[in-house]
């Protein structure tokens, strides 16, 4: 059954993704639905905001009655460093994908790590403990991944990026905070990259290739081989680039929703603080991408 939304006033509440790009997001899709489920007066909006212009932006949205944002690529980190209120989860992972209200302005959290390990369950009923873990991407996302990974008992976690600085940074944090946890950075353009990858028990994609369906995948096929799972962050499609390559070696692959979903649900409940129908979020965004029965 469909749930009427209310019609727009004065008393509207008002929360909103920020990204750049932003056209790609489905997070107004599963949060509108969520609102319009618990039946309250509110719009979850998308804007584009250049990554200069963020901590403008996000103090004007706190002077109009915003009560609360998301933040993704590339902003993550933007975000972190221009807020002085974090709370632990952002403090660790050095980015902030959400934005709570307060009275003194907004406190930033990071619900990635938290969303990718409920994710990941759910995909392949595993989870990062004692096993060896490849992350493509040391962004916003992938610092989360990787992080998240190494403070729940990976046994070794190898990383690479576009950013060869970015990539040793991360490597240093993990050692700060996971000091048992063998750690190795590879180059993008090192020729041992796809050994590093077929190495790995668990490799997650989380750079922004495949977003455009024209992209070539992050890593091919040879980086890949029966009996790994390959988890792509990227959500929009039913099968990226990525995941295809890795399953026609034999991996087992999941793409990017069911992060989007469980960061968006603990997302909302830090927001509303009730009980969040999470049927209704991911019905929203299979409908989505995997389009209506």
């Amino acid at each position: 059954m469909t749930c009427r939304k209310k019609p727009v006033s004065g008393k509207t509440v008002p929360y909103a993704v920020l990204g750049h790009p932003i056209g790609h997001t489905l997070s107004p899709i599963m949060h509108q639905a969520a609102l319009d489920d618990l039946k309250m007066d509110a719009r979850y909006l998308a804007f584009d905001v250049a990554p200069d212009r963020l901590p403008t932006v996000i103090e004007a949205m706190h002077a109009m009655g915003f009560n609360g944002v998301n933040l993704t690529v590339p902003l993550k980190e933007v975000a972190f460093r221009a807020l002085t209120a974090l709370d632990e989860s952002a403090a660790q992972m050095r980015a902030v994908n959400t934005l709570v209200r307060t009275d003194d302005g907004w406190r930033g959290y990071n619900t990635d790590g938290e969303g990718f390990l409920a994710a990941l369950h759910e995909a392949f009923a595993i989870q990062p403990a004692g096993r060896s873990v490849f992350v493509f991407g040391a962004g916003g996302a992938g610092r989360a991944v990787a992080l998240t990974c190494a403070v729940n008992g990976a046994r070794q976690v190898t990383i690479t990026d576009l950013d060869a600085t970015r990539t040793r940074e991360l490597a240093v944090e993990i050692q700060r905070c996971a000091p048992d946890v063998a750690v190795d950075c590879v180059a993008v353009s090192d020729p041992a990259l796809p050994a590093a990858s077929r190495d790995a028990e668990l490799i997650v994609q989380a750079s922004p290739l495949g977003m455009n369906p024209d992209d070539s995948p992050a890593l091919d096929g040879k980086a890949f081989h029966a009996g790994q799972s390959v988890y792509d962050l990227v959500y929009m499609f039913p099968e990226t680039v990525t995941m295809r390559a890795a399953a026609k070696a034999g991996a087992r692959t999941a793409n990017g929703l069911g992060m989007l979903l469980h960061q968006g649900v603990l997302a909302l409940r830090l927001w509303t603080g009730v009980e969040i129908p999470v049927g209704v979020m991911r019905a929203a965004l299979e409908n989505a991408v995997y389009g209506g029965g």
